[in-house]
């Protein structure tokens, strides 16, 4: 048998090997403390991170405050119940009209966006893969987030303004040009985190593809496609330039979908930013408060049904 005794005179955690916790090498996993080059190095490494995390904080804060404080002072009772003024030399009236006319439009893009969005990335995740199809729609999307607003807006005027006139369904389509990329690539990427066990599960207990597609992958990546979707619906309920071309305002509130001019907010705060009366200016920045708000609840929403998806899972 071989002899398992210590060394004559040999204690644990006294020499022969044994440091202080009684194991061979303790001296060596002692723990030391950083050199000088290191702590320096560190220090300058959080000093630049929380000055670019300052950097980029505090000009977010003074939009929102500056956006609350103007806003608040011009917001009234008046100015969520009532259509804009034919002029803006007295202050009267209000945005309702540009907030249904926002509603309708960026409802229409929605139904029209989310469920195309969201087919085509399941396509690129779960059936395309790297074939010339799914390169060709990747390719595309990538593209299509980077194109400037103004060009959407110029294409579907071009395409159908023309022929069939200024209206809410136009206004729809042009911002569900600029969502539906974001759908898309947001929506890719969270079905590209779904764990492939999960996948694999389905398969072992005899569910189609469709069936795993419908029960387990999209349930499971429903929170960061519902986060996606709302900053798809932000981008566009932000947009300016495609609705001048597409839906070109009103002073009325209009619920037609085709062959009338329709108003939006951020045609609303457009027109009264521009504008040389102090009235216009206070009721442009009462309209971006309101845009701020209709985000800010979008969001919320989101996080809601996104947490109780969670739980129902």
């Amino acid at each position: 048998m071989t002899d398992l005794r210590l060394p004559h005179g040999s204690v644990p955690g006294s020499g022969s090997g044994y440091g202080k916790g009684g194991g061979p090498g303790g001296s060596v996993l002692a723990a030391r403390k950083p050199s000088w080059r290191r702590r320096i190095a560190n220090h300058v490494a959080t000093v630049l991170m929380v000055a670019a995390t300052v950097i980029v904080v505090v000009p977010v804060v003074l939009i929102l405050y500056h956006i609350t404080k103007n806003g608040l002072a011009a917001m009234s009772w008046e100015f969520l119940t009532q259509s804009m003024p034919f002029t803006y030399r007295r202050a009267e009236g209000g945005m309702l009209n540009a907030f249904i006319g926002t509603m309708l439009m960026v409802g229409i893009a929605t139904v029209i966006s989310v469920p195309l969005g969201v087919l085509a990335a399941v396509y690129l995740v779960e059936y395309g893969k790297k074939n010339l199809t799914a390169k060709v729609i990747r390719f595309f999307s990538d593209v299509m987030t980077g194109v400037p607003s103004v060009f959407v807006g110029l294409f579907v005027y071009t395409a159908f303004v023309v022929n069939i006139g200024f209206g809410a369904l136009l206004g729809g389509l042009s911002l569900a040009i600029i969502m539906m990329p974001i759908v898309v690539r947001s929506t890719e990427e969270m079905l590209k985190l779904v764990p492939r066990d999960l996948k694999e599960a389905s398969y072992g207990l005899g569910a189609a593809k469709w069936q795993t597609v419908t029960k387990v992958v999209l349930p499971s990546a429903l929170p960061g496609i519902v986060t996606g979707i709302m900053l798809a619906v932000a981008r566009a309920a932000g947009e300016t330039a495609p609705l001048i071309l597409t839906a070109l305002g009103s002073l009325n509130i209009v619920f037609n979908l085709v062959d009338e001019p329709i108003s939006a907010l951020p045609l609303a705060i457009f027109a009264g930013a521009r504008n040389p009366f102090p009235a216009g200016q206070q009721m442009a920045w009462a309209g971006a408060l309101q845009l701020l708000i209709i985000v800010l609840v979008f969001t919320l929403l989101a996080r809601y049904f996104s947490s109780r998806s969670k739980i129902s899972r």
